[in-house]
């Protein structure tokens, strides 16, 4: 009687170890089905991860991975929501491309072309031919060996300007040029220079002609300008021409240096001009629609100036007021580079 009451304590002992086992093992089984993923993590620098984890908090699942989201960073979905069915965080550089992308992406279930190509830049290609001119030049031809009865300074060749075809590659992003390369050129036309007959004085029964190269010897310093420069060709320039006084350099009358140019001499009315670089000091410089004036259209580059490129030309005078007078304009300059 004994024995069986002890066979069956034994076998109630496994039946009850047995049921608990089995519940353990069903608790189990519904919590890692319920609540272990697998989520990916796309750090800034492109690098990706996958981790395993019980937490559905965006903060919680970085935290329990070390994970440290810096200012400048972004993270889809937002940093306190939770993760999302794609099991999938992303972290950006905020502002960066792709950065809107990622937003768009996690903020919406449908994301449409339109809305996809909106968040990038278009450039596009084109290719185009333009017509542009080739300026002419003005050569000057030195007259001596022509006869007395026609040595005037003439032009005996109009120029003309010539024209290419430039073909071009252009970029434009979101319809704004952005870079230019010349892929081919071809001229079309040739210019044809402006040829201008130089003339130098030559006295004839006392009378005295002038041409470019030399002008009536109404003053000493014309004069003595005309006699350095004869035999030598100008170069025939425009040049966009104004005129300065001592008052505009930006120095005081009692100041040492006031009317003083930049070769050291005192500047003279109608004869010192201030001129760019290219053109070194103590060349010569005659104007013809300026021959009228007090040194007879003969000037000398003596001075600079800091606003006096090789394009311009500025004209030394006693007083402020003929400055204004005689403004700014475009004049045919004829320089002897000696």
């Amino acid at each position: 009687m004994k024995s069986n009451e002890r066979a069956s304590f034994q076998v109630l002992k496994i039946t009850i170890i047995a049921l608990i086992f089995i519940f353990a093992c069903n608790i189990a089984v519904r919590a890692f089905s319920s609540d272990v993923n697998t989520v990916k993590i796309v750090l800034a620098n492109h690098y990706e991860m996958n981790i395993i984890t019980t937490k559905t908090k965006i903060s919680d699942i970085l935290e329990e991975n070390h994970i440290v989201v810096l200012p400048d960073e972004t993270v889809f979905p937002e940093i306190d929501g939770e993760i999302g069915t794609d099991k999938t965080i992303k972290i950006a550089k905020s502002g960066s491309e792709g950065s809107t992308m990622l937003e768009l992406a996690d903020t919406q279930e449908t994301v449409s072309l339109e809305q996809v190509l909106g968040n990038y830049t278009s450039i596009t290609e084109k290719i185009e031919v333009i017509e542009e001119k080739i300026p002419y030049e003005t050569i000057t031809k030195n007259a001596s060996s022509v006869s007395s009865n026609d040595r005037n300074n003439k032009v005996i060749q109009q120029g003309k300007d010539g024209f290419k075809k430039v073909t071009y590659k252009i970029k434009y992003q979101n319809d704004i040029e952005i870079s230019r390369n010349i892929i081919k050129e071809e001229v079309v036309k040739k210019p044809v220079n402006k040829i201008v007959q130089v003339t130098k004085s030559t006295s004839r029964s006392g009378e005295t002609r002038t041409g470019a190269t030399s002008i009536a010897q109404t003053a000493s310093k014309s004069s003595a300008l005309a006699k350095k420069v004869a035999g030598i060709t100008p170069i025939v320039k425009t040049l966009n021409t104004s005129a300065y006084t001592a008052s505009t350099c930006g120095k005081s009358p009692s100041s040492k240096g006031y009317g003083v140019t930049a070769c050291g001499t005192k500047a003279s009315s109608w004869y010192t001009v201030a001129a760019g670089k290219a053109y070194p000091i103590g060349t010569v410089i005659y104007i013809p629609s300026l021959k009228n004036k007090p040194n007879g259209g003969w000037f000398v580059v003596q001075d600079r100036g800091g606003a006096i490129s090789n394009n311009k030309l500025d004209i030394y005078m006693n007083t402020y007021n003929e400055c204004i007078q005689f403004g700014r304009k475009n004049i045919e300059c004829y320089i002897y580079m000696q």
